[in-house]
């Protein structure tokens, strides 16, 4: 059986004047099961908007669907209208490759490549052809490494396999593949749940400074998480999204009880 969503409009602001990504009355199946129910979100260019809400809500469901990642699943069908810049991204005649250099992705646990962390973050930029000389990858790798805060620990050590760095490392490694291919906006689903504490006050660090470049949209199971890093706050229930304003709304004056609910650790 398949549990209802709650009923009821979204509450709060899902739209914005400056949308990067527009989503009208999405929903995803995965096959006869529906885990998402008729969302309608924005998000706006060169912010970060954090989605909360217990196990099984649909957040990560929902993210992945924002660069069809959805699609290597067999049994996954996404309905609706999904839009990045005006363009939908599930138009048929779309390539899904530049799309997801566009739309990048930061997973849940680190996945570096078996390969040095030089190739790691050159890898992006050779298969999409962004460079024709070797002085303009070097260029590349140092400076995504620097953006992602992580250049000054490795310049010595680039031959050396991305997979012998720290968890935090290479989590911030990366990172740093994932905007050397110069994307618009960055997806991350729970980037610190495999993180220690010091790792993951880096990450958070990180997230501020991209967010000037980059429109971030970012899964976190920490609430804590959620209210220091992002600028607008989703909250999601049984696949329905309940909320989305303000981070400081959200966190302190909810509109919804189902919200509130959640924040006080009612359940969840």
């Amino acid at each position: 059986m398949i549990e209802q969503p709650i009923s009821g409009p979204t509450v709060g602001h899902p739209l914005v004047d400056n949308a990067k990504m527009s989503m009208r009355d999405v929903n995803v199946f995965y096959g006869d099961k529906q885990a998402i129910f008729g969302v309608d979100l924005d998000i706006a260019e060169n912010q970060v908007i954090a989605m909360i809400g217990p196990s099984g809500c649909g957040k990560s469901t929902f993210l992945r669907s924002l660069n069809r990642m959805n699609d290597t699943i067999d049994i996954c069908r996404v309905e609706g209208t999904l839009k990045l810049d005006g363009q939908d991204i599930y138009d048929p005649k779309l390539d899904v490759v530049p799309l997801r250099a566009r739309v990048g992705m930061v997973f849940q646990k680190p996945n570096p490549f078996p390969k040095s962390i030089y190739d790691n973050v050159a890898y992006g930029a050779r298969i999409h052809g962004l460079v024709s000389r070797r002085t303009e990858l070097d260029e590349i790798v140092e400076t995504s490494l620097q953006k992602a805060g992580l250049w000054n620990e490795v310049k010595d050590r680039l031959d050396e396999p991305g997979t012998g760095l720290s968890g935090g490392q290479q989590q911030r490694l990366c990172i740093a593949r994932t905007i050397a291919v110069s994307p618009e906006v960055i997806l991350m689903d729970e980037p610190c749940s495999a993180l220690d504490p010091i790792a993951t006050a880096k990450i958070e660090e990180l997230i501020a400074e991209l967010s000037e470049n980059y429109t971030i949209a970012i899964v976190t199971h920490s609430m804590q998480q959620a209210a220091r890093v992002s600028h607008r706050t989703a909250y999601f229930h049984l696949g329905k999204l309940v909320e989305v304003n303000e981070t400081e709304k959200v966190f302190t004056n909810p509109d919804h009880e189902l919200t509130e609910a959640y924040i006080t650790g009612r359940f969840g």
